[in-house]
């Protein structure tokens, strides 16, 4: 029942106020993570400034049977600022290298908001579906699969997703040996000119600065957020 447009990029607070010119789209007046109700381009719309891009982005939600008609418009009034349409896979690339992850691929069911770096979304206060899992052994250990980055030492190579990976001393190593982790997102990144991915790994988070085995090849792990830590460009 709704069409969605994201305009996302530096110009994309610009784009928003030629399209809806009597919305506050100041950083101060339209904050992150916040939903307005304004026409844009003449149509009723609920905005919400978010971003799974990591850039400063708006997604401008309207009915359904309006999705063409503000689709138009926005690339008629963005031109001038030479918008351009983005696929999908330009946005992975974008959001793993803002470290942002995909529930079902940086996921296997297994884990928690702690153990991808997010413990911030879970409430210290409310009552919740799934709070009594935090108090089990198992979810609370230190050591479980983790979130991290990993930037492999030869920088063009891309490896391949789903990857399994050791301790260096078995690099070149003849399976079966014992893996340490799997790739769950790989990339070339036009930004860092270079590839990268990111992987759930054993201790992960004790293990940054380590280097790993990946067949013949290794890789450093990192923290899993390659651009923009700041958050400088999300917030325009």
């Amino acid at each position: 029942q709704i069409a969605t447009v994201a305009i996302v990029g530096p110009k994309s607070r610009e784009l928003l106020a030629t399209l809806s010119p009597g919305l506050d789209v100041s950083k101060e007046g339209f904050a992150f993570m916040e939903n307005k109700y304004a026409d844009v381009a003449g149509i009723p719309a609920r905005i919400a400034r978010i971003s799974f891009s990591g850039e400063l982005a708006y997604e401008i939600n309207v009915p359904a049977w309006y999705g063409l008609e503000l689709w138009i418009k926005v690339m008629e009034l963005g031109a001038p600022l030479d918008v351009t349409p983005y696929g999908t896979e330009s946005l992975h690339v974008l959001r793993a290298e803002k470290g942002f992850v995909i529930v079902g691929q940086e996921t296997d069911g297994t884990q928690t908001p702690a153990d991808l770096g997010m413990d911030w979304i879970v409430s210290k206060k409310k009552d919740f579906i799934g709070k009594r899992s935090f108090s089990r052994a198992d979810t609370s250990r230190p050591d479980r699969h983790q979130l991290v980055g990993l930037l492999p030492e030869t920088s063009e190579f891309v490896i391949p997703e789903g990857s399994y990976f050791a301790e260096v001393q078995h690099l070149g190593a003849t399976p079966p040996i014992p893996h340490i982790g799997y790739v769950t997102s790989s990339y070339f990144s036009g930004e860092l000119n270079r590839s990268f991915a990111m992987a759930l790994v054993h201790n992960g988070r004790a293990r940054i600065g380590q280097r790993v085995a990946i067949g013949n090849e290794t890789a450093v792990i990192t923290e899993p957020i390659f651009v923009d830590k700041e958050n400088v460009r999300r917030d325009g």
